[in-house]
């Protein structure tokens, strides 16, 4: 399993992430840009817009990391938003491309020892290394990559080099995305591509990894099960198996943002 304190995947996973979607947007005229994403409020352009404040913000908090600065209060935010919401969907693709290129380069031109030193709070409350950090940025840009995507090839599927380490995470994730059932279930969670497993608890809502105690399993691929964890599993195509729980269980528990 990847090591989630190691930036070095991270960093190369966000320039990835990056470069497939600016592929994808370069392609897209105006019509294509106001086509409903899979996000079913957001237009591409809306996930684009989404995504290039999202960059800039980041960018700040990587710059607080650095220099041991202050992280950006919440009241920052809100303007950066605002801008990004008055542009057109033209302009929010063109900016999203440039926003999230000055992020990444700015990463990858990090010296080592600013990388093994980089620390920053997180929203106030989570201290977090680069690796972190990047974590977030990844789970967010790769799976709204995949909401454009998807939109436009029903058979899209988040970027393998970008799977494996957001199933690192998800683990932490879990318990902030789900949503407790009232008949809860402990469920053996296994995957492939990459090979993984978990135990989930939907009374509580907790992922841990390994086999604990699990009186259902569920046996899919690791990307399926990224979606599903992300709200974004439609049906069980992508699932091998499902024993003692049911896909509309499952789903309830994580209905996604």
């Amino acid at each position: 399993m990847t090591n989630a304190t190691d930036p070095t995947p991270w960093v190369s996973a966000v320039r990835a992430s990056h470069d497939r979607l600016s592929a994808i947007v370069a392609g897209l005229d105006g019509d294509g840009l106001r086509k409903q994403s899979y996000a079913k409020e957001w237009t591409i352009a809306d996930v684009l817009s989404h995504l290039g404040s999202g960059a800039e913000i980041f960018l700040l908090m990587i710059e607080s990391g650095v220099t041991g600065a202050e992280p950006p209060a919440m009241e920052v935010f809100q303007p950066i938003w605002d801008t990004w919401n008055a542009r057109t969907p033209e302009e929010q693709a063109a900016q999203c491309t440039a926003a999230n290129e000055a992020l990444v380069s700015r990463v990858e031109a990090l010296s080592e020892a600013e990388r093994e030193s980089f620390s920053v709070v997180m929203f106030g409350r989570m201290t977090m290394d680069l690796a972190g950090v990047l974590g977030m940025r990844l789970s967010e840009h790769a799976v709204h990559a995949w909401d454009v995507e998807v939109a436009l090839d029903p058979a899209a599927r988040i970027a393998p080099d970008a799977v494996g380490l957001i199933a690192v995470r998800m683990p932490m994730m879990a318990g902030f995305m789900g949503k407790k059932l009232q008949a809860p279930k402990v469920v053996e969670v296994t995957t492939t591509d990459p090979a993984m497993t978990f135990t989930l608890d939907t009374g509580g809502v907790t992922l841990t990894p390994g086999s604990t105690g699990a009186s259902a399993s569920l046996a899919l691929r690791a990307e399926a099960f990224v979606r599903l964890v992300y709200g974004r599993l439609d049906d069980d195509a992508d699932v091998t198996s499902a024993v003692g729980v049911t896909i509309p269980e499952l789903q309830a528990v994580f209905p996604g943002f």
